[in-house]
């Protein structure tokens, strides 16, 4: 009885021992450095709900972005303010920076840090492509951004009228200056200087419930991005997006000037699939897209008329203006850079015309081989026609066929082929008989 009771008393004392351990919460964290896309909306969401399935005591998302779209943005922001799990966003290394998009997701955070020697702001929005709006729709679309920014700042409890100025003004701010105007709550170095100045404080909620946050010592988990959201993120890329295009585009052509090849085939619809997946996830203009078709067409103009370079260059002008127009960023980042336009236009439009001028010699040679390759041949004839006999061409005896009479010796021209039997003509000129025809054979 006393080892019965020796025993429970060890296992509750297990069991006190035990219990913090298992409902111990971890910190979730996640690395934001690119443009904001759907796939970065995407990966913010998956962590969110990762994190309140397990239950963690908060998400730690550590920013860095010159910005993105702004229907990206919105979404991002509504599972920030919905999360019931505390969302911690650090603008992070030094000399890194949270503008445009960025500022907007950072304002929305539970707790908003920075890194000394990092920067935010620049928010103003800006139209896809960067054209010019007329006033009544830039105030439309300035004043909504605006409410966008003071609905979520005044539920923080931050500074609605300086975050303000980086929407009206693009104004920017260093660390120092977010922290001195109450746009970020703190300023640190490392995300455990950040944990350390939050230890035991009690913050707000976005639905004004408040929650207290011990995150010193806590194990911290990174949440990677799936294969398929690196996959997407790397197509995301605007460069990437227009050279899988023009690739795709020149590998069906190179399939269609040599029907049978199937490789170049097989690239080409890869890697067009693969460009327009991207394409319809990033702001594209499709009149840019015909743009880009319209340079192979210059392309094949230019091998088949021989116009001096003038239409090969105006397939490399449109090419490269088409991948320039190619995709609407909001900021130079999600747009097509102009030296990978140019770095991708002038090679392929050299390699087009002088495909195109191959396959076009190609035709236009004399047919060499099978029964059309017999048509111009020169032979001897083997026996008189009158009108059939023998001829002797190309190393083989035929049955003939002459429109004329001809004598057996004399040399005849091939002028066509009927099944095993040609028709010839006599050779009036004093052109020397090849020296194939010239055997008699038996």
């Amino acid at each position: 009885m006393k080892l019965l009771r020796s025993w429970r008393r060890f296992a509750l004392a297990g069991s006190f021992l035990l219990f913090p351990l298992s409902s111990s919460a971890e910190v979730l964290k996640i690395v934001v450095n690119d443009t904001i896309q759907p796939i970065t909306d995407e990966y913010i969401g998956r962590a969110l709900v990762e994190a309140q399935r397990n239950k963690d005591q908060a998400v730690l998302i550590e920013l860095n972005t010159p910005g993105g779209l702004l229907d990206s943005t919105r979404s991002i922001i509504e599972k920030i303010v919905a999360s019931p799990i505390p969302v911690i966003i650090y603008v992070t290394p030094s000399g890194s920076r949270a503008a445009s998009a960025g500022f907007f997701i950072l304002e929305s955070a539970d707790v908003a840090a920075m890194a000394p020697g990092t920067n935010t702001g620049a928010a103003h929005p800006v139209t896809i492509g960067g054209s010019k709006m007329d006033d009544v729709m830039k105030e439309k679309i300035e004043n909504d951004t605006a409410a966008l920014m003071r609905s979520v700042v005044s539920k923080r409890g931050r500074n609605v009228e300086v975050a303000e100025t980086a929407v009206r003004q693009s104004k920017s701010f260093t660390d120092g200056e977010a922290l001195s105007h109450k746009l970020i709550d703190y300023v640190a170095p490392n995300e455990q200087d950040i944990f350390r100045q939050l230890q035991g404080k009690t913050i707000k909620r976005f639905n004004g419930e408040t929650a207290t946050l011990n995150l010193v010592g806590q194990v911290i988990r990174n949440y990677e991005m799936t294969l398929k959201q690196r996959i997407l993120g790397y197509l995301m890329d605007p460069n990437v997006a227009f050279i899988l295009l023009a690739i795709g585009v020149l590998a069906l052509y190179a399939e269609f000037n040599h029907p049978g090849a199937v490789v170049p085939g097989t690239v080409g619809v890869v890697f067009i699939l693969l460009a327009i997946f991207a394409l319809n996830i990033l702001p594209t203009r499709f009149a840019a897209v015909v743009m880009i078709l319209a340079a192979f067409v210059l392309f094949a103009l230019e091998a088949k008329f021989a116009s001096h370079g003038v239409l090969g260059i105006g397939g490399i002008v449109t090419l490269t203006v088409g991948g320039l127009l190619l995709v609407d960023g909001p900021i130079p980042e999600m747009r097509v850079r102009f030296w990978t336009a140019l770095a991708v236009s002038l090679p392929l439009g050299a390699i087009t015309v002088f495909l195109m001028t191959i396959a076009l010699k190609a035709r236009a040679n004399k047919v060499t081989t099978g029964p059309q390759g017999m048509i111009g041949e020169v032979g001897l004839a083997q026996t008189d026609l009158d009108p059939c006999g023998k001829v002797f061409v190309h190393g083989e005896i035929w049955d003939a066929r002459a429109r004329q009479r001809v004598s057996a010796g004399q040399r005849v021209v091939v002028k066509s082929v009927h099944d095993l039997e040609v028709e010839v003509d006599p050779v009036t000129d004093s052109a020397p008989v090849p020296a194939l025809s010239r055997t008699t054979g038996d």
